[in-house]
């Protein structure tokens, strides 16, 4: 995944805020009503949001009862590759390459990608009123700095209603814990385990972080290693516990989202946890089932959920967070990491014990993760899980980046063919 060039130059970062947000209306109050469904989930204090980008399947679910919605790379290429934008491509490279003349053309898609993904979430805010989670180009997931930067020019465009997803790799710990301290709301996404996030939010104090647990279900259901029931939930609710406990008794602010949810029963089940961010499938599952069957909805936190899979050494780092691990996370979190790479930070949290939560993936490696999309394939990890050199959370981490490496290529690709000649 090559890393883009920085582009700092603060005519470019200015014509490209202009042109995101040249078209965007402030929302004039719409209103929405309630509904019980959700009136009911709410009452267990969750919070309710939409994962999606498109405007007409977010319309048929949204009520008053949800605030959020959440975007990401493969969610703005399905509106891109719709043709939405085909005609804006064109005229803000022109106006981009006025800004700073002699502007590369990788650089000129990062710019005109970045007005794209303003421009759909602007969108959403304008029809909804709502908040809306904004994510980084993949191509800067392993560059601190870069990730910073982009941060801080996503929030700009929107600060009343922009949050910034960062991906969780090492240089994201960095970027995320310094976009905090700036006070920026961050949704730290590709989270796969409650250590993971316990890390997150020791160290980084994200607004948000994420459980993603459809992909864990699915990662055991299609390698045969069980049914794949309850993987995905059991991780969830370990983190939830867990981040109660930290905002409790160790000063953390941060929220825990379920997020990879493939139905609405995973919902009912869950009831209670932080927030729910739901594709429209599952919210209309849900939906249609609580009004169906009268459905009683209660909190679940600190539920025990059973799971039936051959691999238990390799499931148990999902939802454990032994005491080292805790002492690993203070004392990073009690570390001036000013001008550290990702390199430096997981180097120091492999010093602390802690040596499988950040492999250093060989080209090898990595290429597979990539042919394998968002789930590995077993065959060829199981060696490399089974002794602890590879760890679950980290390798479906990296492996959901990389499918939305895949999605963003296919973004990038369309804003190509429409730049001027």
């Amino acid at each position: 995944m090559a890393l883009v060039d920085a582009v700092s130059d603060s005519a470019i970062a200015g014509a490209a805020q202009t042109l995101a947000r040249e078209e965007f209306q402030a929302p004039n109050a719409p209103h929405f009503g309630h509904d019980p469904a959700w009136a009911a989930l709410r009452a267990t204090g969750s919070r309710l949001w939409l994962d999606t980008g498109d405007l007409d399947a977010a319309r048929k679910l949204w009520t008053a009862d949800f605030t959020n919605l959440t975007t990401n790379n493969t969610l703005v290429n399905k509106e891109v590759q719709k043709g939405l934008f085909d005609d804006l491509i064109p005229k803000a490279a022109e106006r981009l390459q006025s800004a700073q003349p002699g502007l590369s053309q990788d650089d000129l898609v990062i710019e005109v990608g970045f007005v794209i993904n303003c421009r759909t979430a602007l969108r959403l805010v304008e029809a909804f009123d709502a908040t809306v989670s904004v994510e980084l180009h993949p191509a800067m997931a392993d560059d601190a700095e870069l990730s910073y930067e982009y941060g801080r020019r996503y929030f700009a465009v929107c600060p009343e209603r922009f949050i910034v997803k960062v991906p969780l790799t090492p240089a994201g710990f960095l970027a995320a814990r310094r976009l905090s301290a700036d006070g920026i709301p961050i949704n730290y996404t590709l989270g796969f385990s409650a250590r993971q996030n316990v890390l997150a939010a020791a160290f980084s104090r994200p607004t948000y972080v994420n459980v993603f647990m459809g992909r864990l279900n699915s990662f055991v259901a299609d390698n045969h290693l069980g049914d794949g029931i309850n993987v995905g939930e059991k991780t969830t609710m370990a983190t939830q516990v867990a981040l109660r406990e930290g905002r409790e008794r160790r000063g953390w602010e941060t929220l825990l989202i379920g997020a990879s949810l493939r139905s609405g029963q995973q919902i009912l089940d869950l009831a209670g946890l932080d927030v729910f961010t739901m594709p429209p499938a599952a919210a209309e599952e849900f939906h249609a089932h609580f009004h169906a069957h009268s459905a009683e909805v209660k909190s679940q936190v600190g539920r025990e959920f059973v799971v039936d899979a051959k691999v238990p050494e390799v499931l148990d780092r999902l939802w454990t967070v032994p005491e080292s691990f805790y002492k690993a996370a203070e004392a990073l979190a009690n570390t001036d990491t000013s001008g550290w790479t990702g390199r430096e930070l997981a180097g120091f949290v492999a010093d602390q014990g802690v040596n499988d939560l950040f492999h250093q993936w060989s080209i090898d490696q990595l290429a597979r993760i990539q042919a394998d999309g968002k789930v590995p394939n077993w065959e060829y990890w199981k060696d490399e899980l089974t002794s602890g050199n590879v760890a679950l959370d980290d390798l479906m981490t990296v492996s959901a980046l990389y499918s939305f490496v895949k999605d963003q290529e296919a973004l990038d690709a369309r804003i190509r063919k429409h730049l001027p000649a």
